[in-house]
């Protein structure tokens, strides 16, 4: 089937803004833009805002069939169609956000979260095309995963199954985590996490760093990859580090559902070798020993500005099938 002549919307809501854009049936994304998340107090209003700005883009595609809109959410509920109980989005408490977007648009709106949405973004478009078992780790602020088996994202009895992020690492002690508990792997595996290890490191050495004079405000994830490029070795240290916990914990993780591959997406997974290669190592000494060799560790190809639209789009697409 020809899909080159189909398009799909992808949306993916941050807690300060979203993207989104349009997407053919062949993983183009044909147009992209920013729009405010946190300048809307209540969700119906970011809804009918959002969907005007849709709706003027479409204008410019009406030789095109628009299939839906697939939308990658904080805390998606992709059975409910619902955003429940987002720490870093405006909207508090349980939102019907597919209700609300239905009364906009005629088409099919699918709604699940970020990690999942990266998950069927990889296979539809991405390094996953031809494989049927697989995990996306997301390494944003937090940590999310989208755990794929036999071609299908497992999503439990509720819709909230795969949240990796939130095993420990330490049970009951270590870093204090978002969900209200202790040593997730998250507070340790994550942007946040890498700055949190930098700042324990700059309190315990002496060395130089370049990173000294920032302060945890300041101090994004990117300064410490450019840090870590630099030769700094403080930043290294805290790649390297970031890693072990990665490696260890995704060592746990194949252990349920042996997957091929499993990609690593998002802000922190562009650091490329300074985060791969201590993931791999340490996953490769932890690992049981029926499953080494037999698991890849690798970037996500979706992995760029467009990579979550796509991923959102994707749902589209996967759902059509």
């Amino acid at each position: 089937m020809d899909t080159s002549k189909e398009i799909a919307v992808g949306i993916d809501i941050g807690g300060t803004n979203s993207r989104f854009g349009v997407v053919d049936g062949n993983g183009k994304v044909l147009e992209h833009d920013r729009f405010p998340t946190s300048t809307y107090p209540k969700a119906e209003g970011y809804v009918r805002a959002i969907s005007r700005k849709i709706k003027e883009v479409l204008k410019k595609y009406e030789a095109y069939t628009f299939k839906g809109i697939g939308v990658g959410a904080p805390n998606g509920n992709y059975f409910k169609g619902t955003i429940e109980q987002a720490p870093n989005l405006p909207w508090k408490g349980m939102i019907s956000f597919v209700d609300m977007f239905k009364k906009q648009f005629d088409e099919r709106v699918v709604l699940t979260n970020d990690a999942n949405a990266a998950a069927i973004g990889e296979m539809m478009f991405g390094g996953a095309r031809h494989m049927k078992d697989f995990i996306v780790i997301t390494l944003g602020t937090g940590l999310g995963s989208g755990i794929v088996v036999n071609g299908d994202l497992v999503y439990g009895h509720d819709g909230f199954a795969g949240e990796l992020g939130h095993t420990f690492v330490y049970m009951d002690s270590g870093r204090k985590c978002g969900c209200g508990r202790q040593g997730c792997l998250e507070t340790y595996a994550s942007a946040q996490g890498i700055k949190r290890t930098v700042f324990e490191l700059l309190a315990e050495k002496t060395r130089d760093s370049e990173l000294r004079g920032l302060s945890f405000n300041e101090m994004t994830s990117e300064d410490i990859f450019h840090a870590a490029q630099n030769g700094d070795r403080l930043a290294k240290q805290a790649f390297d580090i970031t890693g072990q916990y990665l490696g260890m914990k995704l060592a746990d993780a194949v252990v349920f559902s042996s997957p091929q591959a499993i990609f690593l997406y998002g802000g922190l997974a562009k650091s490329g070798n300074l985060i791969l290669n201590p993931t791999i190592k340490t996953f490769d000494d932890h690992v049981m020993a029926i499953y080494k060799g037999k698991v890849s560790i690798l970037s996500s190809e979706l992995n760029g500005k467009q990579g979550a639209i796509l991923g959102a789009a994707a749902l589209v697409w996967k759902q059509r099938k």
